[in-house]
Parts: C-alpha cells; sequence; structure tokens
C-alpha cells in the first residue's frame, strides 16, 4: 500500500533548502526499505520547473491526474522540515476508502474573520478549516482527478496568491460542493521529542534553523522607510522595541529629520507603492556601505522584526548566492505569473542578489508601483528564485491562527492596527533569556494578543 502513496515535498530551490527536501526524500526511502516494500514515488516541487507557480500546488493536479490517477491512491504533501513515521502514514490513510474524494490535514481556522483571508466567513470564520502544511495534508486520486477536470475547464483566475494553505481549502470546498478539510489526529505538529507523538504519523520541529554561529550583527544593514508624517508615532515604536539589536541601521524619508535621523534620498513619497525609493535604496546599499557586509534588510516603519533571530536564521543561507528571502505571495501564477515577497514583513536581500538585480536594466515602471512586486517580477525575469520563509508574517499575530504560530519562533510581524505594537514585539519578538545574554526579558500573556 505504500508505493499506492506519491509524496510531494513542498521544496524549495535555494541550496540550503533543496537539502532539507533531498534529506526527508531519502529518510522516506530508507523507511520503505527497512520495511522491505517497493519504494513509493517521492517528489520535490521545485524540481518540477515547468510550472513558476508549482509551489501553489493546484496548476500541478493536471499532471498528477494524468501520471498518478490509475496506479496510486493518494498524493500526500509535506514541508521539508515535516517528519514522518511511514508505517503510521499507511495505517492513518487506511481508515479512508480511497475510492472516495478525501481531503485530509491538521486543521486550522480563524478565531475571527481577517484581512488575509478577505474577511471570508465573515459571521462565523471557525466553520472553515483549512490545512496546517507543517503536519503534512494528503488527496486522495478521485479528489485530485476531479480537481484536474475542474481546471480544464475553469483555469486559475490569474490573481493574488497570499496564504496558500486557505486558497487551496476554498478551492475544493466549491462553495459547498466539494468536500470540506477531514481533520486527522495522527498529523501533527508537535515536536518529535514531545511525549504527545506516540500517536502521531507526522512531526514537525523546525521553531527557527540554526546552521552555526548567528551571522555577526555588522553582517546585517538595516534599511527602515518611512516618510516625513509617521516620524512622530511610528518611529518611537521602532526605538522602542528592534532598534537597539541592529549595528547598521538607516531611516530613509521625504525629509531629512537630524533628531531620528533620517535620510531624504531625494524621491518624494507617494501614497501607494514605493518602488522609486526602495530602488534608491538598493543603490546606496551597493555604492555606500561596506563591500563587507553580506545582507540588506528592508522594513516598512511599521514592521516588527526581530533581528536577533533573523541573524540566527541567516546562518543557513550562503551570501554568496543571489537571496531573496521573506513571506511569499504570487501575482498571476495560474497564467505565468511570477512570485515575490511581501514588503511589510521585511524583504532580506544578499549583496550578490542586490548587484545582479541593478546590473540588469529591470527597473520601476512608474515611482509609486509596487516595490515588492516589481522586484519579484524582476527577479523572475533574471531566473532568480524567490526564498520563502514563514517566520516572516506581513500581518499582525492576531491575524493568524494560534495553532499555526504555535511551532513557530517568529521573525517579524507588520502593521499597529488596534495593538500595542510596543506590547506585540516584546511577547512574540524580544530576545528572551535563553535567546539572549543582555537585557531583562519583558514578559506579556501571547493569548492576550
Amino acid at each position: 500500500e505504500l508505493k499506492g502513496i506519491v509524496f510531494v515535498i513542498q521544496s524549495q530551490s535555494n541550496s540550503f533548502h533543496s537539502k532539507r527536501a533531498e534529506d526527508l526524500k531519502r529518510d522516506i526511502l530508507k523507511q520503505a526499505v527497512d520495511l522491505g516494500k517497493e519504494l513509493p514515488t517521492v517528489l520535490l516541487i521545485h524540481q518540477i520547473d515547468r510550472h513558476e507557480g508549482a509551489w501553489t500546488i493546484l496548476p500541478l493536479m493536471t499532471d498528477f491526474s494524468v501520471t498518478y490517477g490509475r496506479n496510486s491512491s493518494w498524493i500526500f504533501f509535506c514541508e521539508e522540515d515535516t517528519r514522518i513515521q511511514v508505517v503510521k502514514l499507511v495505517e492513518t490513510l487506511r481508515r479512508f476508502d480511497k475510492s472516495k474524494e478525501w481531503f485530509l490535514g491538521k486543521a486550522l481556522y480563524d478565531e475571527e474573520s481577517t484581512i488575509i483571508h478577505h474577511y471570508a466567513f465573515a459571521e462565523n470564520p471557525t466553520v472553515f478549516k483549512f490545512p496546517d502544511f507543517a503536519a503534512g495534508w494528503a488527496l486522495s486520486i478521485p479528489l485530485v482527478n476531479k480537481l484536474a477536470k475542474k481546471l480544464k475547464s475553469e483555469p486559475l483566475k490569474s490573481d493574488f496568491t497570499i496564504d496558500l494553505k486557505h486558497e487551496i481549502a476554498l478551492y475544493i470546498w466549491q462553495k459547498g460542493e466539494g468536500p470540506h478539510l477531514t481533520p486527522v489526529p495522527e498529523f501533527c505538529t508537535d515536536d518529535v521529542n514531545s511525549y504527545k507523538v506516540d500517536h502521531c504519523a507526522t512531526t514537525f520541529s523546525n521553531f527557527l534553523p540554526l546552521c552555526g554561529e548567528p551571522v555577526n550583527k555588522e553582517d546585517v544593514f538595516v534599511a527602515v522607510k518611512t516618510c516625513r508624517k509617521f516620524h512622530g508615532d511610528r518611529i518611537p515604536v521602532v526605538k522602542q522595541t528592534w532598534e537597539r539589536e541592529a549595528a547598521l541601521i538607516e531611516y530613509y524619508s521625504d525629509y531629512a529629520d537630524i533628531s531620528i535621523p533620517t535620510i531624504d534620498l531625494g524621491i518624494p513619497n507617494t501614497d501607494r507603492g514605493h518602488c522609486g525609493k526602495t530602488f534608491a535604496i538598493l543603490e546606496r546599499f551597493l555604492n555606500h556601505t561596506s563591500p563587507r557586509t553580506p545582507w540588506l534588510v528592508v522594513v516598512d516603519d511599521d514592521t516588527l522584526i526581530s533581528i536577533f533571530r533573523l541573524r540566527k536564521l541567516l546562518s543557513c543561507y550562503d551570501p554568496n548566492e543571489p537571496v531573496f528571502l521573506g513571506e511569499r505571495y504570487g501575482y498571476g501564477l495560474g497564467t505565468g505569473g511570477y512570485s515575490y515577497i511581501t514588503g511589510g514583513g521585511g524583504m532580506v536581500f544578499s549583496r550578490t542578489a542586490v548587484q545582479k538585480l541593478l546590473a540588469s536594466k529591470c527597473r520601476c515602471y512608474s515611482m509609486d508601483a509596487p516595490d515588492d512586486m516589481v522586484l519579484g517580477m524582476c527577479f523572475s525575469g533574471l531566473g532568480i528564485p524567490i526564498t520563502h520563509s514563514p517566520l516572516f508574517h506581513q500581518a499582525r499575530p492576531m491575524d493568524y491562527p494560534k495553532d499555526y504560530l504555535s511551532h513557530q519562533i517568529p521573525v517579524s510581524f507588520h502593521k499597529h492596527w488596534n495593538i500595542d505594537p510596543v506590547k506585540v514585539y516584546f511577547t512574540w519578538l524580544a530576545p528572551n533569556t535563553e535567546e539572549s545574554s543582555n537585557g531583562k526579558k519583558v514578559g506579556y500573556n501571547r493569548e492576550d494578543l
């Protein structure tokens, strides 16, 4: 029965991530060998490169249906850090009739309606369940075949991909005509060493990767985008919270204010996208900072970020590669669009990536174009992949399911709406005493936020 499962690892082409995915593939195949079973198929998403939007999964359904629609029973999806007990997974899937349409996973839901999901199910958002990818999720082949057929007659709309797990669940549900997600208690996100995992077919242990010593403070240059009207309310929050973690930081505005201090780049402020300002920041980083500084982080003035944790995370990446890192969104991926890093959660660039970008002719089509989307378009055209980390967040902690955040050590959140941003920083992002030997931990209860 193991050979009836097609494993699909939601992998990425960056060297750090592709190695993690290859390790997981080897582990699945080794478990199969140790059981004396025929080897299952294990696919890595980033190697299915016919689709720029392969990571959004749905464009692959037609291929999956054609290739596996007759001889397989399940497509099982997981992240590179999902750990799988193959025997327990087979036992778990055996409980479900493989001739029927099944959508299985660990259920997440919104406690209140949120802008990330376009305020879906505003009356009662808890009714709609969507899968936590970290625990793994599965589609039965009859459902894969049905989705492939639907995609032929109704191609995916070419709009935004913002929260893939929610959007896939909505597409499968088909306004009530398709299956809801069926929660499976054996799909877990507990740490592999937890006492709770005896019943689990899957576990998940990647809170915050660390691949050696954190990068030095002086290796990270932080650029804060601001404008005169926010100098009085947003900049003081940065100074009360995370500014002290940054060794190299500059504030870029439309007005030079020596009390902050801000640097006027000569780019007027725009109400919408800030493409002109961001490209001026990239030029400045390349031409006016030490060439020995390998990393640039560009944040908004209402981004809350842990530079301390970011330095740990960056220990896993090679700055000699063109790295463009953050929370990945997509635009028009059903019709040959592109992926991009959404700006509010923070955009991280290796110097190599900035060099390659500015050496190209790709620039803003207008000063107020959305900077994050133009960057995504440019990097896509250069064949430089976006590298996604779920630890960067475009919204506030309250905008995500608690269970989703419970297996993360977040790097950033964004926006000050209806929250005390200082309190959010000290609750979610400030280095605690185990993480940092200096400074007292200021504690708040996460449940309050």
